[in-house]
């Protein structure tokens, strides 16, 4: 059985790496919608995978680093594309959640990135 909880936050952020005019060279800011997903049985007292409230309190500290920064600040996000910030975000919560199976992370409603690790 698979959990999700989806979270969201705002960043700022600018591409290095992209040809001179493209207009995600220039500083920008998205709301991020991240849902983490995470796989296991649930417990037999509880019925619960995991507590939702465990599950949001250890993703917050990850997310209070994003929410409202500038994201070509902060160490390892130097090219933030939405594929980098899905490989971050994954190094910092899967030791946390071990059982974590995917993330999805939408920079836009309509665009985003699946990663499973």
């Amino acid at each position: 059985m698979i959990i999700y909880k989806t979270f969201q936050f705002d960043s700022a952020h600018y591409l290095p790496n992209v040809p001179q005019g493209h207009k995600c060279g220039g500083m920008h800011g998205h709301t991020y919608t991240l849902t983490v997903f995470i796989s296991g049985k649930p417990e037999e007292h509880s019925g619960w995978i995991i507590d939702y409230t465990d599950l949001k309190n250890g993703i917050k500290p990850f997310l209070d680093i994003l929410d409202h920064k500038l994201l070509n600040e902060i160490s390892g996000l130097e090219n933030p594309t939405t594929e980098n910030l899905a490989v971050w975000l994954w190094q910092m919560i899967k030791p946390i959640f071990p059982d974590l199976v995917k993330i999805e992370l939408k920079e836009t409603p309509t665009s985003g990135v699946i990663y499973e690790g």
